[in-house]
């Protein structure tokens, strides 16, 4: 006479965790970063966490390694829908909030003193601007200032102008910069930058020492200028629609870990 009731409990059983498998997202985030870094062994560790509390309703999926493409094409793909985030460069991120652009202004910061000083004024501007551009951020990671490092010796302006640099496509700042200084630097994908130093396409870039390392551009280059030209941060920034799918209490697990 209990066969009935157990029947019914397992079906209400089965019931609930098909309900609650419906509700949970598997949030997609591709990056550059290579698996094994860094930023990856954080970021799959934080990943890890959410899950565990909010009881696999949020998941995540990562695409290291530019898989998915550079920053410009992960963007893309975040608008279209085959993606929910990236790990990306803060500048890359200004079409979105122009102000973005303001840590990447060349020659502008000198130490991490003036950094940190400015950054603890600049940052909220900063991530509550994305959010009005559509994407959540939990803060913005330091990545260092960016200088030059090339295959040959780089002393002076003339040196510049004699060695092919690259710069990132449709990065216009440096376009203009590199103008300013009457060089006529080579715009090509994050991901093809390697090559092109192995090939000689290309025998300068501009990197801070972790992205150099990351990339392994490092490998290539003989020489580091001694002038910080840029500051660079990176953050992970969520499109704002798919992170509304998430109940309010599992955002806040999100926020809290990330």
């Amino acid at each position: 006479m209990y066969e009935r009731p157990l029947q019914n409990g397992s079906f209400f059983v089965f019931f609930f965790l098909l309900s609650s498998q419906a509700h949970a997202l598997v949030l997609k985030i591709a990056t550059l970063s290579p698996d094994g870094s860094n930023w990856m062994i954080l970021m799959r560790q934080g990943a890890k966490e959410v899950a565990e509390k909010t009881e696999n309703r949020v998941r995540f999926k990562f695409y290291p390694g530019g898989v998915m493409g550079d920053d410009k094409a992960v963007l893309r793909k975040i608008r279209i829908g085959q993606l929910h985030g990236g790990i990306l460069t803060s500048g890359s991120l200004s079409k979105y909030y122009h102000d973005m652009l303001v840590y990447n202004l060349p020659m502008v910061f000198k130490s991490f003193g003036e950094i940190d000083y400015v950054r603890k004024l600049m940052d909220r501007l900063m991530i509550d601007g994305l959010g009005q551009g559509g994407f959540v951020i939990f803060g913005l990671a330091e990545g260092g200032f960016a200088y030059l490092m090339s295959t040959t010796p780089v002393k002076n302006n003339d040196d510049v102008r004699k060695n092919k640099v690259w710069i990132p496509e449709n990065d216009e700042l440096g376009l203009a910069t590199f103008k300013i200084m009457g060089s006529t630097p080579i715009p090509l994908p994050l991901a093809e930058v390697r090559t092109a130093l192995q090939t000689g396409l290309i025998n300068t870039v501009i990197a801070s020492a972790i992205g150099a390392i990351a990339l392994q551009w490092y490998t290539q280059v003989n020489y580091i200028t001694n002038t910080p030209l840029m500051y660079i941060c990176g953050l992970l920034a969520i499109d704002k629609k798919a992170f509304k799918k998430i109940s309010l209490a599992d955002q806040q697990v999100v926020r809290v870990i990330f």
